[in-house]
């Protein structure tokens, strides 16, 4: 008798709990009031870039693009004017946590790291682009350090350019090579700067 009397109670405390969680877990654990996503952002591979961050891999529905075009600037200098589709760049001072399309974009020169941008123009003095042909990379960084990728693959995109003899000045307008990973789109946001003045360093 008191065992069928407890188990309406029992079930009823069982109602309660279950309705509890799921309420809790629709709120701040999972949205914060800006409406970013703070559960976790894709998958982390194995693989890493050169210098051990590692791939954070997503969806290719929707996922961060980037194309880059490198053209002779004033003196010795080089323009790069970076293209991104479903990326916003992160201000100074964000946590460093991976939110869905947010991040930087750090540039290699021949696979060097010569700057990292938290918009969309920098300027590339002769030091960094001496005589020769030379590949210039725009790779995507969620603001966590992990680098942006699709099927294994970094998100980036690269040009070519070549510098004639005298000190690193630009021969001729360099081409603008394929996207390393996705489709380069024409489309453009507003003028950003990089760090350190909007000059590589």
């Amino acid at each position: 008798m008191s065992w069928t009397r407890g188990l309406p109670a029992v079930l009823a405390v069982c109602v309660l709990l279950l309705t509890g969680s799921v309420s809790c877990g629709s709120s701040d654990a999972q949205e914060r009031k800006s409406g970013e996503s703070v559960s976790p952002v894709g998958k982390l591979l194995d693989h890493t870039d050169k210098e051990g961050r590692h791939y954070r891999e997503v969806k290719k529905k929707g996922a961060p693009e980037v194309g880059i075009e490198v053209q002779p600037g004033a003196g010795d200098t080089w323009d790069v004017r970076l293209t991104v589709h479903n990326f916003r760049f992160s201000p100074g001072g964000t946590k460093s946590r991976a939110v869905a399309g947010r991040g930087l974009a750090y540039v290699f020169v021949d696979g060097r790291l010569v700057t990292r941008l938290r918009g969309l123009t920098c300027r590339l003095p002769a030091r960094f682009v001496p005589r020769g042909t030379h590949h210039v990379t725009a790779r995507l960084y969620a603001d966590d350090g992990t680098v942006w990728a699709v099927t294994g693959r970094p998100v980036e995109s690269t040009a070519d350019i070549t510098a004639s003899e005298a000190a690193g000045a630009p021969s001729t307008t360099p081409r603008a090579a394929g996207p390393g990973v996705r489709d380069t789109y024409a489309r453009t946001g507003g003028r950003g700067s990089p760090e350190r003045s909007g000059t590589a360093s």
